[in-house]
């Protein structure tokens, strides 16, 4: 079973930088897209950003393009979110989630969530 763990969400200032961690156990990590979700109070969850297996693809919501970078580390099985720039409408709670296939929405996987707050 895969088991996902998010680590790195703070409260941060308008305008700083988080990078939030993902690591996931259970089974082999490359084997997986990896994907970055964000939900805020009273909101749907939203797609932040992708990653494939290898790093050599990456997409982005177009709220973050230019703000936050995605990354995977496959020796050490953890996908990262670099978030800078950050706004008061970045406050969410973050998930990472596991992906077979880059291309399919469908990720069978969640982590547990980690709150990001950002003061104006």
């Amino acid at each position: 079973q895969v088991h996902l763990v998010e680590s790195g969400g703070g409260l941060v200032q308008a305008g700083g930088s988080l990078r939030l961690s993902c690591a996931l156990s259970g089974r082999r990590f490359s084997t997986y897209a990896m994907g970055w979700f964000h939900q805020a109070p009273g909101k749907e969850r939203e797609f932040v950003a992708a990653i494939n297996w290898n790093g050599g693809r990456t997409s982005y919501a177009d709220s973050v393009k230019g703000r936050f970078t995605i990354s995977r580390d496959n020796a050490k099985s953890t996908v990262y979110l670099q978030m800078n720039s950050l706004k008061p409408e970045d406050t969410a709670v973050y998930y990472c989630a596991a992906n077979s296939d880059y291309y399919s929405d469908y990720y069978r996987y969640w982590g547990q969530g980690t709150q990001v707050t950002v003061s104006s």
